[in-house]
């Protein structure tokens, strides 16, 4: 057997011209750019073979149809026809009480609560003179020692600042004087006002100005005086004279948001709409339209002995699209 030489090996891997140079490869290939060669027409082998239309097999059945059809219309004007039925309807309205409605026998009757105007405070030392002006003492949910303008006691053991009860968010008049009084009054000596309980002013319990609580000014039980009623006890409830109706928000309008908000306000003496705030929001920017459209309301206010006075309502604003 002859020796085989090591480059055979190769010879049989490297096909036959695959150490052509490369700028022939590339001149072939721009020739055959320019001018390509003309290749023998193609010999096709194969036949193409009919096949079965299969969709020949599920014709549509006429009979079926119709059937399915009329089966859809009887179920309809069964549906017509036992609804329109006004023994069906009465039977639809009745309606089973697991529990009895009428609790009124369990529920212990209260007195009834006098009605009596909210907010404000008052007090004073019993002095001859009148309370002298002077600023508010800050807000506290709580009052540890009310406020004075003359001190009877010159060294307490214990010094606390003096405050007056009312939310934190109360707006106060703002008197720029140094000395604690009655903003309302008139400027004269210093003078706790011929009130009792401590504090300052006409009133008593330890609050600023006529009325009977640690607030500020005439009303009872503390906050602002000059308060408002709630309906009942004589109290009659706000009428509305004229309406505007709101306007959807366009986030609301998109989307197709509808629902109720309800706002809780102060009718005031005049009729006009005073410290709105939404009670139970919708969202989207309609609590935002309510407000605006009830701030142009005008209301009929309600009345105490004939007389006008500030009353608490609620009224609820709707949002519906068309």
């Amino acid at each position: 057997m002859p020796e085989s030489l090591p480059n055979d090996h190769l010879d049989r891997l490297l096909p036959v011209g695959a150490d052509e140079p490369w700028y022939k490869s590339f001149i072939q290939t721009v020739r055959e750019l320019i001018h390509p060669p003309v290749l023998p027409p193609l010999e096709v082998t194969s036949k193409p073979v009919m096949v079965k239309d299969i969709w020949g097999m599920y014709r549509p059945d006429k009979k079926s149809y119709f059937m399915s059809l009329g089966l859809q219309a009887a179920v309809v004007v069964l549906l017509f026809t036992v609804l329109s039925n006004r023994a069906v309807q009465e039977k639809m309205k009745e309606v089973a009480h697991l529990v009895d409605p009428n609790l009124a026998p369990f529920i212990p009757e209260q007195a009834p609560k006098k009605n009596v105007m909210q907010g404000g405070g008052g007090g004073g030392d019993r002095s001859p003179i009148p309370a002298s002006k002077g600023k508010l003492p800050k807000i506290a949910l709580r009052q540890f020692v009310p406020p004075s303008v003359v001190v009877k006691v010159e060294h307490p053991k214990l010094i606390m600042e003096p405050t007056i009860v009312a939310p934190p968010d109360t707006v106060l008049p703002n008197v720029n004087m140094p000395m604690l009084g009655d903003p309302l009054a008139k400027i004269g000596p210093p003078s706790n006002g011929s009130g009792s309980g401590g504090g300052i002013g006409t009133g008593n319990r330890g609050g600023v100005g006529s009325g009977n609580g640690a607030g500020f000014g005439p009303g009872e039980g503390g906050g602002v005086g000059g308060g408002t009623y709630r309906v009942g006890g004589g109290v009659s409830s706000p009428q509305v004279l004229y309406k505007v109706d709101p306007e959807y928000s366009e986030e609301a309008r998109k989307a197709k948001y509808s629902g109720t908000v309800m706002i809780q306000l102060v009718v005031d003496p005049d009729g006009h709409a005073r410290n709105i705030r939404v009670v139970r929001s919708l969202g989207l920017g309609l609590d935002e339209k309510a407000i605006e459209a009830v701030n142009k309301w005008k209301f009929k206010p309600g009345l105490k002995n004939g007389q006008p006075v500030a009353v608490i309502a609620t009224i609820e604003v709707n949002f519906r699209l068309l």
